[in-house]
């Protein structure tokens, strides 16, 4: 465990493993502690980095509301795997993370050996951008006056996580005991300056269209606020495949963390062994 000074935060980092270096970049309700399972599995063979995101203990809870937001996010993960000398890095990213992910290959693509993308999208199609937007902002507020407990109680019965309590209630359990150990003004910045501040992914459309990293998109066919930017993404970008789970919500790793991690495995070692032939990962 270390930190990693990024751009006005520090980073709290952990890594395990050896082998190709894979950072998971994690979503909203969680940190780093939320990998656990894909770490269990991938350090097997690749070299496995967590951290928490900045406004999350024990990564630095920045006071000041301009050190948040997707480019922040974005120029973390580079900060990570600069300073951990990584070079270039298989990037996993869920939600938000995903979101962070997909920019940080736009800006980055030298460091990225792949991207996997997540359960991305909530709040991009027009049609739901008001709505995300307060819910955002509400949430945001919950989190100030009420404290974390209080707020996880309403994000961990949401429709698109139910699921998880139904399929694996001691995992609900523990994303429940992190989720109400965060800091709730570092979760209040988070959802009021990132999450309700960000931009549509339509709205990156020239630069997805270029972007010819590999991508693997994943998402649950009940995670409904999804399921259209991911067909969009699948059409834009060059170079992406698209896996759309069963009966799965929105955080996928957590809900079936076998088959993810079977099919990130998969695509690891896909990308990897075009690499190595010098032909384009399909």
């Amino acid at each position: 465990m270390s930190y990693i000074q990024a751009n006005g935060a520090q980073l709290y980092v952990e890594e395990i493993g050896d082998g190709h270096p894979v950072v998971f970049v994690h979503e909203m309700a969680a940190d780093y502690r939320e990998w656990e399972t894909q770490v269990q599995w991938f350090a097997r063979r690749y070299q496995c980095v967590t951290y928490s995101a900045r406004g999350y203990i024990p990564s630095e809870v920045p006071a000041d509301p301009a050190l948040y937001g997707l480019e922040h996010a974005a120029d973390d993960i580079a900060a990570v795997i600069d300073g951990l000398n990584l070079g270039k890095a298989h990037v996993v990213g869920l939600s938000m993370g995903a979101y962070a992910t997909l920019r940080f290959g736009m800006k980055y693509p030298d460091k990225a050996s792949s991207l996997v993308v997540a359960g991305v999208g909530s709040g991009s199609p027009a049609q739901d951008r008001d709505a995300f937007v307060e819910n955002c902002l509400r949430m945001a507020q919950i989190f100030r006056e009420q404290g974390s407990q209080i707020a996880a109680q309403e994000i961990g019965y949401a429709a698109t996580r139910i699921g998880l309590k139904r399929k694996d209630p001691v995992g609900w359990l523990r994303f429940m005991d992190h989720l109400s150990e965060h800091d709730p003004q570092g979760m209040a910045m988070t959802l009021t300056h990132y999450q309700a501040a960000r931009p549509s992914i339509e709205s990156f459309d020239e630069q997805i269209r270029k972007l010819n990293l590999p991508v693997l998109l994943f998402v649950g066919d009940q995670d409904a606020p999804c399921l259209q930017t991911n067909l969009y993404l699948k059409q834009a970008l060059p170079n992406a495949r698209l896996l759309v789970y069963p009966n799965t919500g929105h955080a996928v790793n957590l809900e079936e963390p076998a088959a993810f991690n079977e099919a990130v495995q998969a695509f690891f070692h896909d990308v990897e062994h075009r690499a190595a032939k010098g032909l384009k990962a399909g």
